[in-house]
């Protein structure tokens, strides 16, 4: 039986405290770009982690007792893009209720037991406007894309729920706004698993703790135009595969080349070292005060 689509709206709104310092973000002039949101896609199984997502989606995984999911809304918040449509799948109950008590969460409060009052102190929510999408269970990457389209207006961003980076998001998307295609994808160096020896004989002349490797992956932080929903077959479509390999072959698909900092969470692996690094407090990808 065909699954219901559902949806819902919250807004976050900033009410922070007399005297309180406000966090720096970029804003984005609506006059340059108008309202662009930003897609996400939170409902795949995460099996590779499963030890984490046998009781939340991957996108609920924890870096320094925060979701991996906030942390990458918090990226795009930064830059001044906090209209955000996440796609929900596995789990999705789980995003839902997180997002639902967030401004709670975040807050200091009074609860009156006998009446059921609840009071909220020291307010500290994001101006953020969340739409969470039902998206199905088993929907592959590009059919949960098109499910998403009639939500973003027009052109918009477009990530996975599992990344994190030092993309440069107003540079990336005038980038798009400057070439006309239908999508652009950031290139991105991979990560190597091990430290690089360089070796003349028997000598070792230099020591690189895991470099990134040469050559250029798909680092999944796109900008979209709405049509490439034309490219999306069915909600079985992976987005990776026919719909980026037709798009590149009609001269649609741009690549914006990242040199920073990108890292993915497939694995546990993964998620110990995006710990340590925020636990070091040299996070690169926590670009917000």
């Amino acid at each position: 039986m065909k699954r219901a689509r559902t949806a819902a709206l919250l807004i976050f709104k900033d009410a922070r405290i007399e005297g309180e310092t406000p966090v720096p973000a970029a804003r984005v002039d609506d006059r340059e770009f108008g309202v662009v949101k930003v897609g996400i896609l939170a409902g795949g199984f995460g099996s590779r982690l499963s030890e984490e997502t046998i009781v939340k989606p991957k996108p609920m995984v924890e870096i320094g007792g925060r979701p991996i999911l906030w942390h990458i809304m918090m990226h795009y918040a930064t830059y001044g893009f906090t209209n955000f449509v996440i796609a929900l799948g596995y789990k999705g109950e789980v995003i839902k209720r997180y997002m639902a008590d967030y401004c709670a969460l975040e807050s200091d409060m009074t609860v009156d037991l006998g009446s059921g009052r609840v009071e909220l102190h020291r307010h500290h929510s994001q101006d953020w406007k969340v739409e969470l999408i039902d998206t199905g269970l088993g929907t592959g990457t590009g059919g949960r894309i098109k499910r998403l389209v009639p939500y973003m207006g027009g052109t918009f961003f477009m990530t996975w729920g599992d990344g994190v980076s030092t993309v440069n998001l107003r540079e990336l998307l005038a980038f798009h706004k400057r070439h006309g295609k239908l999508a652009t994808v950031t290139a991105v160096h991979p990560p190597a698993r091990f430290g690089r020896l360089d070796l003349e004989g028997d000598r070792v002349v230099s020591f690189t703790e895991k470099p990134l490797e040469e050559g250029w992956i798909n680092g999944a932080f796109f900008v979209l135009e709405p049509e490439v929903a034309d490219y999306i077959e069915n909600d079985s479509t992976m987005f990776e595969q026919g719909p980026l390999e037709r798009l590149a072959r009609d001269g649609q698909l741009m690549a914006w080349r990242h040199e920073g900092f990108w890292q993915c969470m497939d694995t546990l692996r993964d998620k110990v070292r995006l710990e340590q690094l925020w636990e070091s407090g040299r996070a690169p990808w926590k670009i917000w005060d």
